[in-house]
């Protein structure tokens, strides 16, 4: 009998120090666990999975159907064979600049240790903005083709989102952007009407979100260029204002000088876009200016002619023998200067008279080996 007392009450010492085991392993504070996440860069993109990490391994049934996401979101979460992370996606993506918190319960790892509830606040990030659109807002006698587009750049990358760019009056577009997703170039697949008003509105929304979702992040106008007149003006200040609108530039990059004869205008241009225009006088008939493609070959800024017993102020050979090029009205050695009368009239022996003032621009202005067209 008094063996069989030892034996119980040994029994319940047993189970008294299984018991307390059980309960220091399970409940105490130096065997709890807590969860990680990846949000320590504060800001998410739209279509980012957030990884919950546990150091280990879980009993699901802790946690199916329990982790709670505000604003409520429609999601899948998945976790891994080793049952130690949990991928949070959302089913379309995440708001854009909204901020978000999970609540993670309260569970047991797989053999019953505990696993505290964590909180954790993410925010997705805004939309990329638009820091510059070419052409500028409200920009007149605007002219696009394939070497100058429509250029909008962001202020970061937009591999995130989809980019909508609409024209109104509608037309077709294509564009395409640098490696970085931050410019864009836009051109429409057929010409635009001429002398009329176009807005250019730009969406945006994140991937993986419905195309309900688009949302207006630019606005801008301008007005392509009108038809050109069928006929010059025939007063010369008017004329010289036409051939700097509607003078189309014929080289793209760099400098250099468009004279056309038949309007007797001479327009500078730099990389395509026109800097001024300027009456000329060229060779008269029979003695004709050369057409073509020329250059600068020198310069001089007050050299004399033998042939013609005359000072050229601000001379710029356009042919490699010097017979031909560009120079202010002459004078003769007594300081008498031929009238601006001729200037827009072909009188010359060749050469291309310019104005007191515009020569010496156009002579500072332009550089040895700056290319004159003619035509």
């Amino acid at each position: 009998m008094k063996n069989f007392f030892k034996f119980t009450f040994f029994i319940f010492v047993l189970i008294g120090v299984v018991f307390g085991a059980t309960y220091i392993y399970a409940f105490s504070p130096y065997f709890v666990f807590y969860p990680e996440a990846d949000v320590a860069t504060g800001e998410f993109s739209p279509d980012q999975s957030l990884i919950i990490k546990f150091p280990k391994s879980i009993n699901t049934e802790y946690y199916r159907d329990k982790i709670k996401i505000t604003p409520e979101t429609s999601m899948k979460a998945v976790i891994n064979e080793e049952l130690n992370q949990v991928v949070i996606t959302p089913k379309s993506a995440w708001k854009v600049n909204a901020d978000y918190r999970v609540e993670i319960p309260k569970g047991r790892t797989e053999n019953l240790m505990q696993m505290e509830g964590r909180i954790f606040n993410f925010k997705t990030v805004d939309y990329p903005k638009v820091i510059s659109v070419n052409p500028q807002d409200k920009e007149a006698d605007v002219q696009l083709d394939i070497e100058d587009p429509i250029k909008v750049k962001f202020d970061k990358s937009t591999e995130h989102f989809f980019i909508d760019f609409r024209l109104s009056p509608r037309a077709e577009l294509d564009f395409q952007n640098n490696e970085e997703k931050t410019e864009f170039s836009i051109l429409p697949k057929e010409n635009l009407t001429e002398g009329a008003n176009y807005k250019l509105e730009i969406f945006a929304k994140a991937k993986y979100a419905p195309d309900s979702s688009y949302y207006k992040i630019q606005e801008t106008s301008f007005a392509t260029l009108p038809p050109k007149p069928k006929t010059w003006a025939q007063n010369l200040e008017e004329r010289v204002v036409q051939a700097k609108r509607f003078t189309p530039a014929q080289i793209s990059e760099g400098k250099y000088i468009d004279v056309n004869l038949a309007t007797q205008i001479m327009t500078i241009f730099e990389d395509g876009k026109p800097i001024n225009s300027f009456l000329i006088s060229s060779g008269k008939r029979g003695m004709d200016t050369p057409k073509g493609e020329h250059q600068i070959y020198n310069k001089f800024p007050r050299p004399w002619s033998k042939k013609y017993g005359l000072y050229m102020p601000f001379w710029m050979a356009i042919t490699s023998d010097g017979k031909y090029g560009i120079h202010e009205l002459p004078e003769w050695p007594g300081g008498y200067k031929e009238g601006q009368n001729h200037l827009g009239i072909p009188v010359s022996h060749g050469c291309m008279r310019l104005g007191v003032g515009p020569a010496e621009f156009v002579y500072n202005w332009a550089e040895i080996g700056t290319k004159v067209v003619i035509y």
